[in-house]
């Protein structure tokens, strides 16, 4: 089965941080500047949540509030299940699915490991029903 550290692996477990008094219209030009729909909220060294651009169109744009004036702590998201490198990908799935959320942040010993978003386990998903398929070919061919 695969599992979290194989998606971490494969793509890096750099994130993009800000601080949870960040104005939102400032985590939105780094969002745009690194071209990702999401940034993580940290306090020095720990995790406080995610800020997306959901966050930010439901809670800031549809309730006529000012990018400005708005911080990350005010429409971040905060409430999340926690994973770690050793849960699998269908672990994985079902969270995302069942609670709705794009995102999962990676925790170890209490400290944010990276990140895993839905497009991260949908590829990781392909790639092992791709490996499978090739194992599959040369035991047929063998």
């Amino acid at each position: 089965m695969r599992t979290v550290a194989q998606i971490l692996a494969r793509k890096g477990i750099t994130v993009i941080t800000v601080d949870p008094k960040t104005p939102v219209i400032d985590a939105l030009r780094t969002m745009a500047d690194k071209n990702i729909g999401s940034v993580v909220v940290m306090e020095g060294a720990a995790f406080k949540g995610i800020m997306t651009e959901r966050d930010y169109s439901r809670k800031v744009i549809l309730k006529g509030r000012s990018s400005d004036d708005t911080t990350v702590a005010d429409i971040m998201s905060s409430s999340f299940p926690v994973i770690t490198p050793k849960d699998t990908i269908e672990q994985c799935m079902k969270l995302l699915s069942g609670h709705h959320l794009r995102y999962l942040p990676v925790m170890q010993n209490d400290e944010l490991a990276g990140i895993i978003s839905i497009n991260d386990v949908v590829t990781e998903t392909i790639l092992s029903q791709y490996e499978t398929i090739s194992h599959l070919q040369n035991y047929i061919q063998s």
